[in-house]
C-alpha cells in the first residue's frame, strides 16, 4: 500500500472514530492532536489511538494493553489476534461503561 492510501484509509478510521466519540452520549472527553485521539473518561481512565505512519498501522493504548490494527482484507485487523479495530474500540468503551456505535 502507498503511503497515501494508508494515510487516506487511516485518517477515515479516525475521523470515523471521533464522530462516534461526540455521538456516544457518554462523559467522554475526546481530543485530537494531528494523528492521535486521546480519551478520556470520567473515572480518569484513557484510551490512546493513533495512526503509525512506519509500519502503516493503527495503534490503540488502553488499561488492559496495547494493539496493533494494519489494514487487511478490507478492514483494520490486529497483528496479535486478528481481531478488529472497531469491535476492540467498542469493547474497551463498553469497560467503561460508554456505548460506543461505530456501526
Amino acid at each position: 500500500m502507498t503511503e497515501s492510501e494508508f494515510n487516506q484509509l487511516a485518517d477515515a478510521a479516525l475521523a470515523r472514530i471521533e464522530t462516534a466519540i461526540d455521538h456516544c452520549g457518554g462523559d467522554v472527553e475526546c481530543n485530537r492532536s494531528g494523528n492521535v485521539l486521546e480519551v478520556e473518561f470520567d473515572n480518569g481512565q484513557k484510551i490512546i489511538i493513533n495512526r503509525h505512519d512506519v509500519n502503516q498501522e493503527i495503534w490503540v493504548a488502553a488499561k488492559s494493553g496495547g494493539f496493533h490494527f494494519a489494514w487487511q482484507e478490507g478492514a483494520w485487523h490486529s497483528r496479535r489476534d486478528n481481531g478488529e479495530l472497531f469491535g476492540r474500540l467498542t469493547g474497551l468503551f463498553a469497560e467503561q461503561g460508554v456505548v460506543l456505535r461505530l456501526g
